[in-house]
């Protein structure tokens, strides 16, 4: 069994150091709060409630809020509990764990708690022993697969599990170079991507290219260069005999599903399970999950589809939208007690997803605050990017001073790219600092190879035939850097190929900075400028503030959260072109803003180096959410809000009736009257108030209506209708998602005419009306 596998003995980590260890910084916790019976809720995030172990099952339930409590009482059937950030989730599960241990409704040995982080499976069973629910399993996905597979391979297979390698790279250059194709770095790091990205989604190399393409991907190469590349790798891997960690998944799900007698000791083993962070499953890990279960039910699922970031990992959030259409039974539980962040926080966070669009935005929470006021949130525009820079660290410095740990404060940023700058002003300012989730700038292999480039052209490069038409600095290194795969115009796409281009492009710009700050600067002197900044990113960064990408912020949280680079280009990334990958970035920029806890501050540069064009312009998740950007246009459904939503009993009907979604009335935007008609809800404005159209625009969109009309054979109001166009005409959108907002403008009309009433509204002459649409 399983269960019974010799274990290791090792020394168990003291709570109180296993709670410390999920913080950001390793600080000491907050106090807690009140318990819920006395006007409060122990902080869910911060510390624990129980010093030591609680002394009956119903000590467990002490301290947990109404939604809380409900999560931890519900311990059989399916049950989906929709937690925001910051309410607790992970509080509420191991909760409901240890009450059903202590009051002996769940067997410890009969618990499987799945997760997605080796970090936070740690931090589940340090809270289960603090509990008294020592015993049950939390584990990863991976990590409880393999355990089973080594376990029945003998049995199901025959013989030893093959050697399972930690890092596939050099296979997958192996098997290019079999194939006959030159990868670099980048691309080769990005081919890997790719047969992950098929493995966990079950796509096998004569569907990739299909597949990829249905998905919107990317590929770093041909992607029928791609599906031989993946086909040679498994062939690789079964000739030498290993395995990777998607076939750890693969053959688990394999095994279980040809040998019923292993499925059945499994499921004997196993008798209840927890899922956190549904959201991120995978097809693969939804499969695996199935097998686990069987026929059985007896299953609790926590996530928020509003954290759904890692979709080109293969996760989605289907899984727990669709949650109550595989379970009609499931109760549902609503999380939106936010203990983490301050009303001010949250109200922007709230306001982030009201404009959002999609599934998951349908699904949204809209949180409530428990904690006291802070301040509001800090907007700050800057003249360029090494402003911007400067700016923080200066303002950093100064919160330090007054007291403030440095481990409490994080620097957020879309892209690895964005760091070298912080940490070269943070060095400048004295300000420490510690890179989470990517390696520092200058140690990354394409920087190091460049820095060695650029040093070998100024020591050589009157011999160096690349630099002959050289004229100045910035022209030198582009011309060395064109050699290490820097080209004037970025690739296509995301991954390790335009990372790659991205440091390289850093490089080029600093030498442009460079160059202008010095006139008569020298290729000699920009290296010795590298080997400084270089050599002063070593300084001691224990206790630092942390820099960090927004992707690997997951599960975080400081006091203070200063959000950088908030621009149109880079939130969203210029590479985000599809409705959904556009909603991504904004559920990217909503985990950024609730990991603060007390302060936050958002700032963008208007041009990239000093003197440049200032044609940047702050993030469009911004409008109508930071003074002085008008109304923000967002969505007018309700979020969801807390509480229990029950399943249908056994007679189909529903035990207790599911609360219904208000709907929020249609106001005038002049007036402010309730509407009620069709064509005053799409103006947004009672027929006789005042209306703002722009006469010219309007005129203009009727005569391209006629020729739309005219060319597709149909009825004008078929295109649009009278009232759209002015709507259109009032608002005059400069984008497509303003455009979309527009009552009328569903995504088919958006696709069709998009692109011509938005040059229209832009004064565009000629626009639309001398070709169809």
């Amino acid at each position: 069994m399983p269960a019974s596998c010799p274990r290791r003995s090792r020394r168990v980590t003291p709570v109180a150091s296993v709670r410390l260890s999920v913080r950001a910084c390793g600080q000491p916790t907050h106090p807690s709060r009140a318990t819920w019976q006395h006007g409060g809720v122990t902080a869910a995030t911060h510390s624990t409630l129980f010093p030591q172990v609680p002394d009956s099952a119903d000590a467990v339930l002490e301290g947990l809020d109404p939604e809380q409590r409900e999560v931890a009482t519900a311990l059989r059937g399916p049950v989906c509990v929709l937690a925001g950030a910051g309410t607790g989730k992970t509080r509420a599960i191991t909760h409901r764990i240890a009450y059903g241990v202590r009051a002996g409704i769940l067997q410890p040995s009969s618990v499987l708690a799945v997760t997605f982080t080796n970090r936070a499976a740690g931090e589940m069973r340090g809270r289960l022993r603090q509990l008294g629910a020592a015993g049950v399993q939390a584990r990863t996905f991976h990590s409880a697969a393999l355990r089973q597979l080594q376990y029945f391979w003998p049995k199901a297979i025959g013989g030893s599990l093959p050697r399972l390698v930690d890092r596939k790279i050099q296979l997958v250059a192996d098997a290019a170079a079999a194939c006959r194709i030159r990868l670099d770095r980048g691309e080769l790091r990005d081919a890997t991507a790719e047969i992950e990205w098929s493995k966990v989604t079950q796509t096998v190399p004569a569907d990739y290219a299909l597949a990829a393409a249905k998905a919107g991907r990317e590929a770093p190469r041909d992607p029928a260069e791609i599906a031989q590349l993946y086909a040679a790798y498994e062939d690789l891997k079964r000739g030498r005999g290993v395995i990777d960690f998607e076939d750890v998944l693969l053959l688990t799900v394999a095994v279980l599903q040809d040998r019923q007698d292993v499925a059945e000791q499994v499921r004997a083993q196993y008798q209840h399970f927890v899922v956190d962070e549904y959201q991120d499953v995978s097809p693969l890990q939804q499969r695996l999950l199935e097998l686990w279960l069987g026929d059985r039910d007896d299953l609790c699922v926590v996530g928020d589809a509003s954290q759904t970031i890692y979709s080109f990992t293969g996760a989605t959030p289907d899984h727990l939208l669709d949650f109550r259409s595989r379970h009609p039974r499931a109760t549902v539980v609503k999380l939106v007690r936010d203990y983490r962040s301050t009303p001010q926080v949250v109200h922007l966070a709230n306001g982030l997803l009201a404009q959002a669009r999609g599934r998951a935005a349908d699904h949204r929470l809209e949180l409530v605050s428990q904690r006291p006021a802070g301040p509001e949130p800090v907007y700050t525009e800057y003249p360029d990017e090494p402003a911007e820079a400067e700016g923080a660290a200066r303002r950093i410095r100064e919160l330090i001073d007054s007291g403030l740990p440095a481990a409490e404060i994080a620097v957020l940023f879309r892209t690895n790219s964005q760091s070298e700058t912080y940490e070269q002003a943070f060095a400048d300012a004295g300000v420490p600092y510690q890179l989470r989730g990517a390696e520092r700038f200058f140690d990354r292999p394409e920087v190091r190879k460049a820095h060695s480039a650029l040093r070998a052209a100024a020591r050589f490069g009157g011999n160096d035939s690349l630099l002959d038409d050289a004229v100045d600095l910035p022209s030198q290194v582009r011309a060395v850097l064109s050699g290490e795969g820097w080209t004037p115009e970025p690739p296509a796409g995301s991954g390790a190929v335009r990372e790659r281009w991205e440091s390289l492009a850093a490089l080029v710009n600093l030498a442009q900075d460079f160059a202008a700050a010095g006139a008569g600067a020298t290729l000699s002197d920009l290296v010795a400028e590298l080997d400084e900044r270089a050599g002063a990113q070593h300084a001691p960064t224990v206790q630092g503030v942390t820099l960090a990408s927004l992707h690997s912020t997951k599960g975080l949280e400081w006091d203070v959260v200063f959000l950088v680079g908030v621009a149109e280009g880079m939130m969203p990334i210029t590479y985000a072109k599809t409705d959904e990958q556009i909603e991504e970035e904004r559920r990217l920029l909503y985990v950024g803003v609730t990991r603060a806890r007390e302060r936050l501050h958002l700032s963008w540069a208007l041009a990239r180096s000093p003197g440049g064009r200032a044609n940047r312009r702050p993030s469009r998740f911004l409008k109508g959410l930071r003074p002085g950007s008008g109304p923000s246009g967002g969505g007018t459904a309700a979020g969801g809000s807390g509480g229990v939503e029950r399943g249908y009993g056994s007679g189909g009907a529903p035990t207790v009736a599911p609360r219904r979604t208000r709907r929020t009335p249609a106001r005038c935007r002049v007036c402010g009257r309730t509407l009620t008609d069709a064509g005053e809800m799409k103006l947004m404005r009672c027929e006789d108030c005042p209306s703002d159209m722009d006469e010219g625009v309007y005129e203009r969109l009727r005569e391209w209506r006629a020729v739309q009309a005219g060319l597709s054979g149909q009825l004008a109001f078929c295109v649009f209708t009278d009232k759209t166009l002015m709507a259109i005409a009032e608002s005059v959108p400069e984008d497509e998602h303003e455009l979309a907002r527009i009552p009328g403008v569903g995504m088919r009309k958006l696709n069709r005419y998009g692109t011509d009433v938005l040059a229209i509204c832009a004064g565009q002459e000629g626009a639309g009306l001398d070709e169809g649409g």
